[in-house]
């Protein structure tokens, strides 16, 4: 019989092509966990996905990769974590040895993600890695490919995607309760300042557009269920002192969809914005925060309230991936998801760049 390590890895990554990704209560209940390593300890591994492992009922904490010696010693009191799995980003393919780590999940800054995303896939563990997937879609595409090389699978961290309001604007998006869609406008961010870190440097995946845009241009392909064809875009930097090599601080894009579906979206670093709204010939639905960590909830244009989850979005998304993994199903955010918009960002980017140019999009 083959042991758990062997079982995991070579799940097939070829799927059929007509199974449809599902949520967690969809699958079964395997009795083993997986187990994960956390690779970047910043403050969402320390304050959101570290706390949801202890939530989760499928994949739990059982290691630590780290540049930061004085961290170890924390986390290794606080979830228990053994010697053997602890790791210093020098030391990562070394975990290739290592049984109990079947997950490695990317959580350092954007521009590190393809890096460590690569190794982790050369080393035999399944890769989570959190969103924006990379800087450009070549990276996006390293990834993928490093993950099928090895027969690894790879989730990217779309959380709201996993939330329940946001998984009904999905399949509305199919059934189309309020007649055809017609348009989406959707805007997040918030205002950030001087210690914002990485997140002010474009050279890292900064700007307003890399770090939030992701939320709305994801929001935009979820809410319509369809693949934009062109982009408009410009760029506003009100406080040019705080951002580094280029990275803007406002982003206003317009995204032409198949079928004269249009969308609308700003992203900004500049003030605290957060909604989804789409519009039909019948009537219109809206979520209002759309992508916060909780309270998630919206409204429909003939009364309908969408309350919200009273759950962890972090274990529910890290569960139904390790039950993707365990019963060798399609992930609900796959690589790809990562890697489109990333193209949107590029595009956005160019746009702004170029006065508005109008940017035709490649279909992935």
């Amino acid at each position: 019989m083959k042991n758990r390590r062997s079982f995991l890895k070579t799940t097939g990554l070829a799927l059929a092509a007509s199974t449809l990704p599902l949520p967690h209560f969809a699958y079964g209940n395997p009795q083993k966990k997986l187990g994960v390593a956390l690779l970047g300890l910043g403050g969402y591994a320390t304050n959101n996905l570290a706390p949801a492992l202890m939530q989760t009922k499928h994949i739990e904490l059982r290691g630590i990769v780290t540049g930061s010696p004085e961290k170890i010693p924390v986390w290794k009191d606080k979830y228990s974590i053994k010697d053997q799995n602890v790791y210093s980003y020098e030391t990562l393919p070394e975990i290739a040895n290592n049984e109990d780590i079947d997950v490695v999940y990317i959580v350092t800054p954007t521009f590190l993600h393809k890096k460590y995303a690569v190794m982790a896939a050369n080393a035999g563990k399944h890769v989570f890695c959190e969103k924006p997937m990379a800087m450009t879609v070549s990276e996006c595409q390293e990834i993928i490919d490093a993950c099928e090389k090895n027969n690894v699978r790879l989730a990217i961290g779309y959380r709201m995607q996993h939330e329940q309001n946001t998984q009904t604007i999905i399949n509305w998006a199919k059934t189309n309760p309020y007649g055809a869609l017609q348009n989406v406008h959707t805007e997040a961010g918030f205002r950030i300042g001087s210690s914002g870190g990485w997140r002010l440097d474009g050279a890292k995946g900064g700007g307003a557009i890399y770090d939030m845009g992701v939320y709305p241009i994801n929001a935009m392909r979820y809410a319509t269920g369809l693949e934009p064809i062109s982009l408009t875009a410009s760029h506003e930097t009100q406080r040019p002192d705080l951002f580094l090599n280029g990275a803007p601080e406002i982003t206003y894009f317009d995204l032409e969809f198949p079928n004269g579906i249009t969308a609308k979206g700003r992203v900004t670093y500049a003030d605290n914005v957060n909604f989804l709204k789409v519009n039909c010939a019948d009537g219109n639905y809206e979520l209002a925060p759309f992508q916060s960590y909780n309270g998630v909830s919206g409204s429909t244009s003939d009364g309908k309230y969408l309350a919200p989850c009273e759950c962890d979005q972090q274990a529910i998304q890290m569960d139904d991936d390790a039950l993707a993994i365990m019963n060798d199903k399609p992930m609900i955010a796959p690589g790809i998801e990562g890697l489109r918009d990333i193209q949107i960002v590029e595009a956005a980017l160019a746009s702004g760049r170029n006065n508005g140019e109008r940017i035709a999009l490649k279909q992935y």
